[in-house]
């Protein structure tokens, strides 16, 4: 028996996983593992875990259809893949590599161990474009367009049904220790919005993707909204990135106008998708930066001025600042938000309140339903200037608000105590507190709170020695364009730090 651990890739289609224990043509387990320590560490919530059961429904009937079943068993990995050793004759252990939180991480040197002490084969092919073990990343984008565009891999019909096995239920998210989030209206699970997804936004949603992208009031629209099928691998990035090449190529036949539009904004998103693998491929590298500043010239910094009055106020979006507020009570009511808008939320927490990063990105985690540990720490740490080679961006949130929501569509739907707020005192309400109701005074002072922090970070960046650890950091996790298709790079190892302003396929 072959047994296919299923882990960030519920679907069937293009897993290599599975097309691999097929391959054996011996019976081939399929098996999801509900682990309760997992969904009780503080990146975690109901929101995740309700995908997560809708994908999982739509899985089960696509194997099904197949002639075999999903077998889902709670517990501790070693301890039920243990129970099916003593069950069947176990030959071989298939799942996909994974880059994910550090539990995780934890988890499958266990699984790892288990397997070499009862000489069961672990096979791990790659998911996407993170490669395991990287010496450096030189060539690394190349690997990763090859990859893309290699042919996806296909299913047969009929797969060979299972002997009689039990299969647990699904618990309830409280049984787990999950609580409601107040996340009333999330994206849907499952393969079949996934697909839904793409092909409207591929065929009349994208074509201003490049222009709407930042603003919160077009985004949710214009943007794809397939980062949580991307997460839970209900989609495949190859596919996406398939079919997003094959719109491109079909749009030869169309007018020079709709060409420029689309075809701009395609390329944008094709780039995004190579950016998605980038950043993980930063955790794959270096797991430490879960939890560990970056470059540590930062460290001490933050770490003992934490104010949990601001957190709290930051966290419920009552700060003060409409446009953070909106963007936070949006985050809490959609689980998802744009790039732009998450990088400010992030900005604002480190800066404005000086917050170190790690409590505000665990917060934000449990938030997105779209939370990949790759790109989200990256990025925490990144719009928090923690990184020692990206360029201090603090954002200005009064001046976010006035060019991304110059009308206040946006703040008016989630700060309802500024509703009749008059258009020219919307982003500044605190001018007029007598107009302001039940909605909160600013907690700090925007410009003082922003050139403050801007002058303790820039007093770091001094030195011979923070000069050589930011050019490791370079080397190790900056990326290199080269062997990109049409790519007219000069050959040089020299890297390309990746610009605050690359906005990832959200």
């Amino acid at each position: 028996m072959q047994i296919v651990w299923f882990k960030r890739d519920v679907r069937l289609e293009d897993n290599a996983a599975l097309m691999g224990a097929v391959a054996t043509g011996q019976t081939v387990l399929p098996l999801y593992i509900i682990e309760p320590a997992l969904w009780q560490q503080p990146d975690m919530s109901q929101r995740h875990y309700v995908f997560l059961q809708e994908s999982l429904a739509e899985l089960t009937k696509a194997l099904e259809q197949r002639g075999s079943r999903l077998i889902i068993r709670l517990g501790e990995a070693v301890e039920v893949l243990e129970q099916l050793r003593q069950q069947f004759p176990v030959k071989g252990l298939w799942s996909h590599q994974e880059t994910w939180n550090g539990w995780t991480y934890a988890r499958d040197k266990r699984v790892l161990a288990w397997a070499r002490e009862h000489g069961i084969a672990w096979q791990e092919p790659p998911q996407h474009g993170v490669i395991r073990r990287l010496k450096n990343r030189d060539g690394w984008a190349a690997k990763w367009y090859k990859q893309m565009a290699a042919p996806m891999l296909r299913l047969p019909t009929a797969l060979p049904p299972l002997p009689i096995l039990s299969s647990d239920a699904l618990p309830v998210p409280h049984k787990l220790g999950l609580r409601d989030d107040g996340c009333i209206a999330r994206q849907q699970g499952g393969r079949t919005a996934g697909l839904r997804l793409l092909k409207t936004f591929l065929h009349q949603r994208g074509e201003r993707y490049t222009r709407e992208m930042s603003s919160p009031v077009m985004a949710f629209e214009a943007c794809s909204r397939l980062s949580p099928y991307l997460s839970f691998g209900t989609v495949s990035l190859r596919e996406v990135f398939q079919a997003t090449e094959q719109r491109a190529h079909a749009l030869r036949g169309v007018s020079a106008e709709e060409r420029s539009t689309w075809g701009g904004s395609l390329r944008s998103f094709s780039g995004r998708l190579r950016w998605h693998c980038h950043f993980i491929q930063k955790l794959e590298d270096a797991s430490r930066i879960e939890f560990e500043n970056f470059h540590s010239a930062y460290n001490g910094l933050r770490e003992n001025d934490f104010n949990e009055a601001y957190f709290t106020a930051w966290k419920t979006g009552n700060t003060g600042y409409p446009m953070i507020d909106a963007c936070m009570r949006a985050l809490i009511a959609t689980g998802w938000l744009n790039f732009r808008m998450r990088a400010m939320l992030m900005s604002f927490s480190s800066y404005h309140l000086w917050l170190h990063w790690r409590q505000p990105a665990l917060h934000l985690a449990r938030l997105f339903t779209d939370y990949e540990p790759g790109i989200h720490y990256s990025q925490a740490q990144m719009q928090s200037g923690t990184t020692g080679i990206n360029a201090i961006r603090i954002y200005n949130p009064i001046k976010q608000g006035v060019d991304q929501d110059p009308s206040g569509v946006f703040i008016r739907q989630w700060v309802p105590e500024l509703r009749d707020m008059p258009q020219s005192l919307l982003h500044t309400p605190w001018l007029r507190p007598d107009l302001c109701g039940d909605y909160p005074l600013p907690i700090v002072e925007e410009k003082d709170a922003r050139q403050n922090a801007a002058a303790r970070l820039y007093g770091q960046r001094k030195g011979q020695n923070y000069r050589i650890e930011s050019k490791a950091i370079v080397e190790k996790h900056g990326s290199r364009k080269a062997g990109l298709p049409q790519q007219k790079a000069k050959k040089s190892r020299k890297a390309v730090v990746s610009p605050l302003q690359q906005e990832l396929p959200l």
